[in-house]
């Protein structure tokens, strides 16, 4: 999925979601020439969800169109993985991934950007991965 380029992988607490819908996936949709112009390659959403809600949210975000690629991980086996699953039972979600942002230059990872809190979208927003590359 990542090959030798760079590429820009964030991934949210879930689709449609308040954050993730208002604040999150558009500072990506919104940035994607600029990331282009600095040489990302691949910019890519992940999201603990199932393959018909992301092709669905990304289609009315408008992230798809924009050239954002979005990848289910309805198991979380990617989040937990990476260490980077928490539980949202509280809130009727289950397991689902911390947000966050990397940059991953040929395949190593160049910079994580993990929030404190699932309602945060500060330090991995599109601007924020923007500004380290």
């Amino acid at each position: 999925m990542f090959g030798a380029g760079k590429v820009a992988l964030f991934a949210v607490p879930g689709a449609y979601t308040p954050t993730c819908h208002a604040r999150h996936m558009p500072s990506f949709v919104n940035n994607v020439a600029a990331l282009k112009a600095k040489g990302v390659e691949k910019i890519v959403c992940v999201s603990v969800n199932d393959p018909f809600v992301m092709k669905a949210w990304g289609e009315a975000t408008g992230a798809e169109a924009a050239g954002v690629t979005l990848v289910a991980d309805p198991q979380a086996a990617f989040t937990k993985a990476l260490g980077l699953d928490f539980d949202a039972s509280g809130a009727g979600l289950g397991v689902r991934s911390k947000r966050y942002s990397m940059l991953i230059e040929g395949g190593v990872v160049k910079q994580l950007n993990v929030e404190d809190k699932p309602s945060d979208a500060v330090c991995s927003t599109g601007e924020a991965l923007l500004d380290q590359i």
